[in-house]
């Protein structure tokens, strides 16, 4: 071997490679891959399975009990610490691999990064068909892991040693990008991950990869500046990438400077902390009451970071003002030009500082500031008596769970979930103190995101207070991963709430006529309807026995008991409650469109189609 050279099997260059690589972004440098999940199977464990035992010293593993789960606790991670730093998740072939999926569609969606790193057949098909291999009869080169092709920003598959070389450099790119980053997967074949070769020593430098924070182009800022100078009435929507971009004190200074009013989206809420002036909750068909009004008589909105989803937009029927423009200030030309907007193609920090410059001494109408803040105490009148329980020794409400917890919580304190009715009420009802107290995933509202997700967040933040909070539909979706925190002596805090069923979507099928058919937990009668008491099912029981400590709640004097306790505890514990299943949350302020049967028979149908035909009326098209 020469002295420029060294002989590693690819499965231990690739991890000796990614241990040497960092992100460097306003100074502050980090691990880019920070350490790698792992279940193994035939197609890792003598390819990267012993490559990771070879290089310990280098590169943390954490083991995983679902595939799935890895990669949503890598996402935690990653949301947590901004984009800066990502893990890398390995499994076998087959079902291991096509376990990625909902987790890479996850992470792609959302626009953050993983690293997936499946077994794939043997390249020299010396073994054909192997254990799991899907037999393609006419694409010889296809295996399930193409199913990743098309949620992954980036895709290869090493079927020689070298390959690995500009396919793992072309991967960090992608990773570290602010513009392209979300799943990267590396498919390996298993006799090449042990195939050994003489590897370039460059390849094992340390490389930084600089997180770029591009300025607008002058002509684009000119055209903004002269947008918002000539608004009346401008508001702001601040999403996912104000946070990505550490954008917050650089959106303060703006609203401070300009007196412009922000309302987040799912992905952007604590942009603003909760009691700043100008932060108005929630947008969209989630959103505040204040929000939504303020959007439909918007004639300019600011879009900052998002990349406006249907929950954002109202289904098209939000922005209402019959002269409305967009302004969109976002990293990616494929977001920015959404909804026909002017575009600021720009990092969200950079973009408002320099329009804050440039819109120096400019600011709304007082009549303006004043008609929003009175909005905004409204609004707080509202969260107030949802939070608020009349009795003690009562059976709390859901609503009244979120208020308890909020009595809690300090301002580091961070809240996860992802689906059910949750999300709603905390959009509408959670005071954001914090950047990253407020970690909702809704870009692709996944169920069973929240308790991997909150190993990653505790990975990420150690000694950080973490709440998953987690409806019985979800919990049942995913709970394999509380192994895992007892494992890593991490102390997360699930919060279990049952209302036996899935409550979000009930609502939702008895709005759109579907009479909340499949979506209770009970017994099924004769007649093939669900009817009668609940299931006899005690998750509270479930988590003990996967090592949890459980505190049963059972009103709301003990729920506030127990949730004081599990932060305190330093366990891994769940807050076990069962809720009062009436809806106690503020009703939609806004739209969202789920299609009606157009025929029916039956008069829930009918009723809902004609519900719909009024509400889809007011869908615009913004050109």
């Amino acid at each position: 071997m020469s002295a420029r050279t060294r002989r590693l099997t690819t499965a231990q260059a690739l991890v000796r490679f990614l241990s040497a690589q960092y992100t460097e972004r306003d100074g502050v440098r980090r691990r880019l891959i920070a350490g790698t999940w792992g279940i193994f199977g035939h197609g890792n464990v003598a390819g990267l399975g012993q490559a990771l035992v070879e290089h310990a010293d280098v590169m943390p593993f954490h083991q995983g009990r679902n595939e799935q789960s890895m990669v949503h606790a890598a996402v935690g991670h990653a949301r947590q610490l901004n984009r800066l730093s990502a893990q890398a998740v390995t499994t076998s072939i087959g079902p291991g691999a096509t376990n990625l999926v909902t987790g890479a569609a996850l992470a792609t969606i959302n626009r953050l990064p993983v690293l997936l790193l499946p077994g794939d057949y043997f390249a020299s098909h010396a073994a054909d068909p192997l254990l799991q291999q899907l037999e393609h009869p006419v694409e010889a080169d296809v295996s399930v892991n193409d199913t990743l092709r098309p949620v992954s920003r980036y895709f290869d598959r090493i079927t020689r040693p070298e390959a690995l070389i500009p396919s793992a450099l072309n991967a960090m790119r992608v990773l570290a990008d602010p513009a392209e980053t979300g799943a990267v997967t590396l498919a390996l074949p298993q006799d090449v991950q042990a195939e050994a070769y003489d590897w370039p020593e460059e390849f094992f430098a340390e490389r930084v990869w600089h997180v770029r924070r591009p300025a607008p182009d002058p002509v684009e800022l000119a055209a903004a500046v002269e947008a918002v100078r000539s608004a009346e009435r401008p508001l702001v929507i601040a999403g996912g990438g104000v946070h990505h971009s550490e954008a917050e004190q650089a959106l303060q200074a703006f609203v401070d400077a300009t007196g412009i009013p922000v309302a987040s989206t799912q992905a952007g809420k604590g942009s603003l902390r909760h009691d700043h002036p100008a932060d108005l909750g929630g947008i969209g068909h989630t959103g505040t009451a204040v929000s939504d009004d303020l959007a439909r008589t918007a004639d300019l909105v600011i879009g900052v970071g998002t990349r406006y989803t249907d929950f954002t937009t109202a289904s098209g029927t939000l922005f209402q003002h019959p002269d409305v423009r967009f302004l969109n200030l976002n990293i990616t030309g494929f977001d920015a030009h959404k909804l026909a907007a002017r575009t600021l193609v720009c990092d969200a920090r950079t973009g408002l500082d320099l329009l804050r410059e440039a819109l120096s001494g400019h600011r709304v109408r007082e009549e303006y500031v004043a008609e929003y803040r009175a909005g905004k105490d409204r609004w707080d009148e509202v969260v107030e008596a949802a939070y608020r329980a009349a009795d003690d020794n009562a059976v709390p409400t859901q609503t009244q769970v979120l208020g308890a917890l909020d009595a809690i919580v300090g301002d580091d304190d961070v809240v996860i979930n992802a689906a059910g009715s949750l999300p709603g009420d905390l959009h509408k009802l959670w005071r954001s103190r914090s950047p990253r107290q407020y970690h909702l995933e809704y870009g692709y509202s996944c169920m069973g995101y929240e308790i991997p997700a909150a190993i990653g967040v505790q990975q990420a933040a150690p000694g950080t207070p973490v709440w998953a909070l987690v409806g019985d539909g979800t919990y049942l979706m995913m709970p394999t991963e509380i192994v895992t925190a007892v494992q890593e002596g991490l102390p997360l805090n699930v919060v279990l709430i049952q209302n036996h069923g899935y409550a979000s979507i009930g609502g939702l099928s008895q709005e759109t006529g579907g009479e909340r058919f499949g979506t209770a937990y009970r017994f099924r009668a004769a007649d093939g309807t669900f009817t009668g008491a609940p299931l006899p099912v005690d998750l509270a029981a479930n988590a003990a026995s996967l090592g949890m400590d459980v505190l049963r709640a059972k009103t709301v004097r003990e729920l506030r008991e127990a949730l004081a306790a599990a932060r305190a505890c330093g366990r891994p514990t769940c807050v076990y409650v069962e809720t009062d299943p009436a809806p106690t949350a503020p009703p939609a302020e806004a739209w969202w469109d789920v299609p009606v049967a157009e025929t029916a028979s039956r008069e829930a149908a009918v009723e809902a189609r004609e519900r719909y035909e009024r509400q889809v009326a007011d869908r615009r098209r913004h050109l």
